[in-house]
């Protein structure tokens, strides 16, 4: 199944006769057949051929890691001339890309099929989550309080593991309308030969257009691409969304009610915010400027308004409604003088066309105001009053709305003017919630030189953490600045002010709901925190009175500092100066939890665990002095950085954890997956709401079944740790291996992203970010960060607890987070190749280096498998989930090629092969792993 949309689907229920399976096949199949004609038509029958070898050979060395077919794919590939490889690596790639195509009508096949099979809502969905609260005995107005103050949030950021170009989604988007159009259509004879001849156009297209970028990201090219997916998705899928939970509420209460009159559904809060760091974020990346986050605020409401302008102009040609045939509110009347707006006397009946001329006017001349004209194409400023908050701009709307529920059109109110209501509600004027998120360390050197330059002599790095926090307190209560216009400050600590300035400005022109959220990366201390509100006072976001307008959110990131996480918040809320500026934020703390850099940090077992001892530990910190927790989970797309399906992750936290409001970042490769189809965003959508909904009303307070589980965890973590610190951080020159036996300096040479790679100019792993840190186990298919350690802590504890094997494999079956943490790892091990790792492992020079480190990952491989299938009594890898199973076994005879040809390439272009076409090779293969493994950065 396809990773954009993980959804348990009862395969027996929904498919008896696995007719959904077949068509997937049958899709894979024409689509191979289209991508072979099109190979053979331009490349040439030989080459056609030689794919079909290699993707035979590829097949028996996976399955057997045959050596007669390691040496017979070395020939083949030793023997291809240049250009001969870049047909090969493209054709294999362009499978995976229509392999995934396929899969993903697929999962909106099986969605269909589980809502018409009449067995009741499926999990992971608004409709079955509201069900299950309803049998629960949770009554509707509980559940309406529930949305009052909720929060669902996926916050898009642009790490750079996406490797496709929006040139090509484009085109692929359009072949998946097609599938879909096959599937629920039944054409005419020449319908479908014109559709087959534009799905063969489309192809053809694909192979002429390049895979890849020739020049390099800028940060306004990544918040372009992260727009597209509002215009894919958010806009209008959200407020399909929304009307979906009201109606199903009302229809609750309908059945509730004693005489079951179906009663006009009330308007819920806007729960669900999409929020986005894209152009926000400068942890790292010195190309985010305060020009840029100015611009990207600019380039993100000229997509809103222009969005609004054109749902009015289509509403008008919509509602004709005729004063001759039907009456209008006064209030209508009313607001068609506000603006001159629709001058044609055909019009002078048709008042609702006229109030929305009206209503464009005023918003052509907010786009002045907004200074995005320029951006959403309008070219004169009208002589009219530009509405000064999106507030404003619904309250216009709800006037059409009140005048047709009053006269007999209620009907018409709920179509498309009821969607372009909530898109107001949910967009405003500033479309996604743009965070910024800057590093503690350059916090603490900006205010050092500002106490420095202030008073020289205070030596504020110097100072231990106690006069720190002393001298931090009394600045920050005090209504003098401390900077001054008459200092030229270090361009790092100007560069600073002027980002936080940026903020400000952009609060006053585009609403405070704009930027909301402020977030400090490595947190360690309570300093680390007081020294971003010092600088966010100095700019006027947070006054010496004590309120603030952006919340303070600590990124807590390594496994120390998560430790140390209930400790810090513990201390602030002890703060009367904090906790003043924390309940002018409505008495909710946001606190982010990094899963990424831990895991680099202490392995996938430690991080996950240390992950849930902070939440439950936080949670009982915040309970305990009466603020809201918030949970912002920094998860990337490979379960090596937090990721897997998003449901079971939310349902497997801690109760209490979730508290009707959570944010997760949504990153690299995972958001086309996600987003780039209506139907699977939507699906998406009620995941991250229905989840919420359960893990806030349905998972009790349960810290776990057992607290017996909590120990045999913290010994399985404790073993795991040292396993994965024994080979990563003390085994002598393993940088030296993983640099030489992966791709990691190649990544570098694509142009997918702004940031990076490395935050210092070193090889040590402590230095390596955390994204090509895992992208890069991921395409030599050995996906170590998801795994490594889990077989030796498993086989230690065992042999301290003979009989402690019934014990592991009842917390699986009973315990929801150590069954999802094992299922990601069971998803990531069935992705992994020991036969394939070992081609890149002969890739170390040094045979001695090469065989002792590879001899133990091998080990630790084999023993992660067989603990695994012995917890959870399972006959094989995914056992248990055979639709995902198939998925990836079918895709393994097309990956497998791309990495013997990527080891192939990597071999010449390390031996200084000046041919430009083996490094672009190396990038195609890239992609085209990347491509069919879907989570892997």
């Amino acid at each position: 199944m396809s990773v954009a949309l993980t959804i348990a689907l009862p395969d027996a229920d929904i498919d008896p006769d696995g007719e959904l399976d077949l068509s997937l096949r049958e899709d894979i199949r024409m689509l191979g057949r289209v991508l072979g004609d099109t190979l053979r038509d331009q490349e040439g029958e030989p080459i056609f051929d030689l794919v079909e070898n290699i993707r035979r050979v590829s097949t028996r060395f996976h399955r057997e890691e045959d050596e007669g077919a390691r040496h017979e794919l070395e020939a083949m590939l030793s023997d291809l001339d240049a250009d001969d490889t870049i047909s090969i690596v493209r054709a294999f790639s362009y499978f995976s890309h229509l392999a995934n195509i396929a899969e993903d009508q697929n999962v909106i096949r099986r969605m269909r099929a589980a809502a018409a099979s009449g067995h009741g809502a499926g999990p992971a969905t608004v409709a079955g989550a509201l069900e299950r609260a309803r049998k629960a005995g949770i009554t509707v107005a509980e559940l309406r309080k529930f949305f009052d103050t909720a929060l669902a949030s996926p916050v898009l950021t642009a790490h750079p593991t996406e490797v496709r170009r929006r040139s090509t989604l484009t085109h692929e988007m359009r072949i998946a309308e097609l599938l879909a159009d096959r599937a629920r259509t039944e054409p005419t004879p020449e319908e479908q030969q014109l559709a087959d001849d534009e799905l063969r156009r489309r192809v053809l297209t694909l192979w002429q257009t390049n895979l890849l970028r020739k020049t390099k990201l800028t940060v306004l090219d990544e918040v372009a691409n992260g727009l597209a997916y509002y215009d894919y998705t958010f806009l209008r899928q959200l407020p399909t969304l929304y009307a979906a939970v009201e109606d199903r509420l009302a229809a609750m209460e309908s059945d509730a009610a004693e005489n079951g009159a179906l009663l006009p559904p009330p308007e819920l809060a806007s729960f669900f915010r999409v929020g986005s760091w894209i152009g926000g974020d400068r942890d790292g990346n010195p190309f985010v400027t305060a020009d840029v986050t100015s611009e990207t605020m600019r380039m993100q409401s000229a997509l809103a308004v222009g969005f609004y302008l054109s749902e009015l102009h289509e509403l008008g040609g919509e509602l004709s409604i005729s004063t001759i045939r039907v009456k209008v509110s006064d209030e209508l009347m009313a607001l068609i003088d506000t603006a001159p707006g629709e001058t044609s006397p055909h019009r002078r009946h048709e008042p609702y066309r006229l109030a929305m001329g009206a209503i464009a006017t005023r918003l052509r001349a907010t786009a002045f105001r907004l200074e995005v004209a320029d951006l959403a194409g309008v070219t004169e400023k009208p002589d009219a009053a530009p509405y000064g908050s999106a507030a404003e701009l619904r309250a216009d709307l709800d006037v059409l709305d009140r005048s047709l529920k009053a006269h007999g059109s209620a009907a018409v109110a709920r179509g498309k003017l009821r969607a372009l209501r909530r898109a107001v509600d949910c967009f405003g004027f500033h479309l996604a919630i743009l965070d910024s998120r800057q590093n503690s360390d350059v916090h603490e050197r900006c205010v050092t030189e500002l106490f420095e330059v202030a008073s020289p002599g205070t030596n504020y790095k110097a100072l231990p953490e106690g006069t720190r926090v002393a001298l931090l307190l009394r600045e920050l209560t005090t209504a003098r600045p401390l900077t001054s216009p008459f200092i030229d400050y270090s361009d790092e600590t100007e560069g600073e002010l002027e980002m936080l300035r940026t903020c400000a400005r952009i609060h006053r022109i585009y609403g405070s709901e704009a930027m909301q959220t402020a977030i400090i990366s490595k947190a360690e201390g309570v300093s680390d925190m007081l020294e971003l509100a010092l600088l966010l006072k100095e700019v006027g976001l947070v006054d010496p009175a004590g309120t603030s307008a952006m919340h303070i959110v600590p990124l807590f990131e390594t496994i120390e500092d998560l430790r140390n996480a209930p400790k810090v918040m513990e201390q602030m809320f002890r703060l009367p100066e904090y906790r003043r500026l924390v309940d002018s934020r409505g008495g909710v703390q946001e606190v982010m939890l990094g899963y990424s850099d831990s895991n680099k940090d202490g392995g996938f077992v430690t991080s996950g665990w240390e992950l849930y001892k902070a939440e439950i530990e936080l949670i009982e910190v915040f309970r305990r002095h009466g603020v809201r927790l918030r949970l912002f989970h920094g998860r990337g797309g490979s379960v090596g950085r937090g990721g897997g399906p998003s449901y079971d992750a939310i349902l497997a936290q801690p109760g209490g954890a979730v508290q009707g409001q959570i944010r997760i970042t949504e990153q690299g490769e995972i958001i086309s997956s996600k987003y780039s189809n209506p139907a699977v965003g939507r699906g998406n959508l009620e995941i991250l709401t229905a989840a919420t909904l359960e893990a806030t009303l349905l998972s009790g307070d349960a810290k776990a079944p057992r607290d017996e589980y909590l120990t045999v965890m913290e010994d399985l973590s404790e073993a795991a740790f040292r396993a994965y610190r024994a080979l990563v951080y003390e085994t002598p020159r393993f940088e030296d291996y993983f640099w030489e036996s992966t791709v990691i300096n190649e990544i570098a040479t694509l142009n997918i992203g702004s940031r990076p790679a490395s935050r210092k100019k070193t090889r040590r792993i402590e230095d390596l970010r955390a994204i090509p840190w895992v992208f890069s186990w991921a395409q030599c298919r050995l996906m170590l960060p998801g795994w490594y350690g889990f077989g030796t802590a498993v086989r230690q504890w065992l042999e301290l607890h003979p009989d402690g094997l019934g014990l592991l494999q009842e917390m699986y079956r009973e315990w929801p987070f150590f069954r999802t943490q094992l299922s990601n790892m069971d998803m990531v091990l069935s992705k992994s190749s020991i036969a394939i790792a070992s081609r890149y492992a002969q890739l170390v020079e040094d045979a001695e280096l090469r065989e002792s480190i590879f001899g133990r990952i091998r080990t630790e491989h084999q023993a992660a498998i067989d603990a695994l299938l012995s917890i959870s009594e399972q006959p094989r890898l995914l056992g248990s989930n055979p639709l995902l199973d198939r998925s990836i076994r079918a895709r393994f005879p097309y990956i497998d090629p791309l990495n013997h040809v990527q080891v192939g390439l990597l071999r010449k272009y390390r031996a200084n092969d000046t041919d430009e076409k083996v490094l672009q090779g190396i990038q195609i293969t890239i992609n085209g792993i990347s491509a069919g493994l879907r989570n892997s950065g």
